[in-house]
């Protein structure tokens, strides 16, 4: 029997609630301008020891971390990917998006934007293509790579562990019945946006990346995935949920009945307005 999906106005997959019936999506992990986390040394002029790397950091907000780290122009260690020899799998076709592996780097002697973006494949290469991601990537009718996107996906999608796993089979059930996964996600990150907040001629941009106009998955990861968003991608939890929307922090409903979704949606909106308090003038 085919599976009819509601209209785009009408549904939206979300984390964190902050929605309208209009849209579908979720917010994206990271802020709008990439700050460096940094841990600092002990000497008088306080210089930085090591960069952190959140989870589901963009590429491009890893590149302004590292410029600002190691005090070059903007722009420069994106210009410098043409010169470092990163390990990245063929599908990626030179871009690192997905494989600048989030973890804590030491600022070692005379560091370089190639030396740091080459240790963060490195590692990803490292945690992504040992057997356990391979086989569970295959058990699921996927290669790495893929796995890997649908990781930045769910990473996109959810901070919250519990809940990742679901996120994945949301993902994988929507696929397998050949709907479309209409993620406002993937259309910020086509727009270079971090914040939240999508408009209807948003939705309606063509490019491979709007996963309400294109089938499947982006043709590459959104944003730099954990490993547990890895682990949920491998082996999503068990269940036939399609849709699903956060009421209120730690209250994520998962449901495979849009009635019952248009419901959780209605109340995370009635709870949105009496929280947010009377329009300031």
């Amino acid at each position: 029997m085919q599976t009819n999906t509601p209209s785009r106005n009408t549904i939206r997959l979300t984390r964190r609630g902050r929605l309208a019936l209009a849209t579908l999506g979720a917010l994206v992990a990271g802020t709008a301008v990439a700050v460096p986390l940094l841990i600092l040394g002990g000497d008088a002029e306080s210089r930085p020891t090591a960069l952190v790397v959140p989870q589901g950091w963009r590429a491009s907000q890893v590149y302004a971390a590292v410029d600002k780290v190691l005090e070059l122009p903007a722009g420069t260690t994106k210009k410098s990917l043409a010169k470092a020899d990163l390990k990245l799998p063929d599908e990626a076709e030179g871009n690192p998006e997905g494989y600048l592996f989030p973890a804590t780097y030491p600022l070692k002697e005379n560091p370089t934007p190639q030396k740091l973006l080459s240790r963060m494949v490195d590692i990803a290469g490292t945690k992504f293509n040992g057997a356990p991601i391979a086989a569970g990537a295959q058990r699921n009718a996927m290669n790495v790579y893929q796995a890997v996107t649908v990781a930045s996906l769910v990473q996109a999608e959810t901070a919250d562990r519990a809940d990742m796993g679901k996120v994945a089979r949301v993902i994988f059930n929507r696929l397998e019945r050949g709907m479309p996964l209409q993620m406002d996600s993937t259309v910020r990150y086509a727009l270079g946006r971090t914040t939240p907040g999508t408009t209807a001629a948003d939705l309606e941009a063509d490019g491979p990346y709007n996963s309400y106009q294109r089938m499947g998955l982006p043709p590459t990861p959104i944003g730099n995935p954990g490993e547990e968003a890895v682990r949920a991608a491998i082996s999503p939890t068990p269940g036939d949920w399609l849709y699903f929307v956060t009421v209120k922090p730690g209250d994520t409903r998962f449901t495979a009945d849009y009635a019952q979704h248009q419901r959780d949606v209605a109340e995370s909106e009635a709870l949105r307005k009496r929280t947010s308090g009377p329009p300031k003038e």
